[in-house]
């Protein structure tokens, strides 16, 4: 005989071994085989070549992409950072400032009127950086709110919560200063 095993040999095979003396019908030896390692590592690795022909490719992002990719990181952990911060200075600020001396309670007053104004303006920073966020995920960031063209990308790493070109933004500083008499 060849070295071809079948289906039916081997079946035949277990009958006679589980036989033990005892005798056995063919169809008791033709009960459905358990499936082996061999045949149950074969399903998985078809439904994978299956999955892996339907993932899609990685698309590769353009340079401009990338960096507002970088700039979203970058506004991220700055958003993170400027919490911390006013958390801590929260904490930190005494309710009431009383002082025996005239001139320290003056200067406790401004150093502390000093820190709350630098925590609003961080406070509409954060209203910023949260609108700059969102318009990175879903509408059209490093649009040109006036002009409609793009904010280049060298304005952007430079200022990332900008909605103005570098051409539409000066010429509004420049209605500013005229505007005041300046």
């Amino acid at each position: 005989m060849t070295k071809k095993t079948t289906s039916k040999k081997v079946n035949v095979k277990k009958a006679v071994v589980s036989k033990k003396g005892k005798k056995t019908t063919v169809s008791e030896s033709k009960k459905p085989a358990k499936k082996t390692a061999a045949s149950q590592n074969k399903k998985p690795a078809a439904v994978i070549k299956k999955k892996t022909s339907k993932t899609k490719k990685p698309t590769s992002m353009t340079q401009r992409e990338k960096v507002i990719h970088e700039i979203k990181q970058n506004l991220l952990a700055q958003r993170g950072t400027l919490l911390k911060e006013a958390e801590e200075t929260l904490n930190s600020l005494p309710a009431e400032l009383n002082f025996p001396d005239m001139g320290d309670q003056a200067s406790a007053e401004t150093d502390r009127n000093f820190i709350l104004r630098l925590r609003d303006r961080e406070r509409m920073l954060l209203k910023k950086i949260d609108e700059t966020i969102e318009r990175i995920d879903n509408g059209p960031y490093g649009i040109c709110e006036e002009c409609g063209n793009e904010i280049g990308t060298k304005r952007l790493e430079a200022r990332p919560v900008t909605t103005y070109c570098i051409e539409c933004k000066t010429r509004k500083e420049e209605e500013e200063r005229i505007a005041e008499g300046g």
